[in-house]
């Protein structure tokens, strides 16, 4: 376990990031409760994060169906199980969800300290390259900005870093943090650094990226969790193993840097950059 309290100060906040592999022996039962039992020694946390579809494995297409669950499943009631432990709150990821109509969504899940659900968010850029989500998960139609333990926080998962309007829309939402879990190879790593740093600069907030690692279906995950400070610096990052890192992030650092440089202000609109002549 790494310890970074960078920016350690009276009003920080403790994060621990939660690197995870799901190897194709471990059944989804088994790693929910392997993961509790790590979460669960954690100490003065005030949030934790996780990996896209850890549980399930993302790269299980042919199992999606059967592991689908609702939002009172178990990976759910595992992270509320933690966040009443811990006092802290929980973002589990995303799970395979399955809606009340039946389709399945990759669903982004954030607890509060109490045990209850403060944002949902259903993936709107399912991903088709060298992949099934697209084929089987319905994409969502929704976001969010919730009052969360590091202010206006925001859910976005994986693919969603590549679409920088949807990262514009958060922001003019009032998103001061975003927590990203994925599942992104290590063959394209590099986009992973570059993207989570870049949407960081433009936007002026704290993306708290946490990936998968380790293999699943022969494919390799790119690890490299990292946290990145609004003005684009990587405070911390975790190897390409699993480990769970711990950060202090310092809410207002958004508000001090915006100040500085208030690119924000400068900012049009979509619908205004739309209008303009050619």
């Amino acid at each position: 376990m790494q310890s970074h309290p960078d920016s350690a100060h009276s009003g920080s906040r403790r994060v621990a990031i939660a690197q995870i592999a799901s190897p194709d022996d471990e059944t989804p039962q088994e790693r929910i409760e392997r993961v509790e039992e790590l979460l669960r020694r954690l100490e003065h946390v005030d949030l934790v994060t996780l990996p896209e579809l850890w549980s399930a494995g993302y790269f299980a297409f042919d199992r999606y169906a059967e592991r689908a669950e609702s939002l009172d499943g178990p990976t759910v009631r595992m992270a509320q199980r933690v966040a009443r432990h811990l006092s802290s709150e929980v973002h589990l990821g995303s799970i395979v969800e399955r809606g009340a109509d039946g389709q399945l969504h990759n669903t982004a899940v954030l607890v509060d300290a109490s045990g209850r659900v403060v944002q949902t968010y259903r993936k709107i850029h399912v991903f088709g390259y060298q992949s099934q989500e697209s084929q089987l998960l319905t994409p969502g139609h929704s976001l969010s900005v919730a009052a969360a333990a590091l202010g206006a926080t925001a859910s976005t998962t994986c693919y969603d870093l590549r679409f920088p309007g949807l990262w514009q829309e958060l922001s003019a939402r009032g998103a001061e943090t975003a927590i990203v879990p994925a599942a992104w190879p290590a063959a394209r790593r590099e986009h992973w650094r570059l993207l989570t740093q870049a949407r960081a600069v433009e936007h002026q907030l704290w993306v708290i990226a946490t990936n998968a690692c380790g293999s699943q279906a022969g494919v390799e995950l790119g690890g490299f969790s990292r946290v990145v400070d609004p003005s684009g610096r990587v405070v911390a990052e975790c190897g390409d193993g699993e480990e769970v890192l711990i950060v202090d992030v310092d809410p207002a650092q958004v508000g001090t840097v915006r100040a500085e440089f208030p690119v924000i202000d400068d900012r049009l609109g979509i619908d205004d950059y739309r209008a303009l002549s050619d």
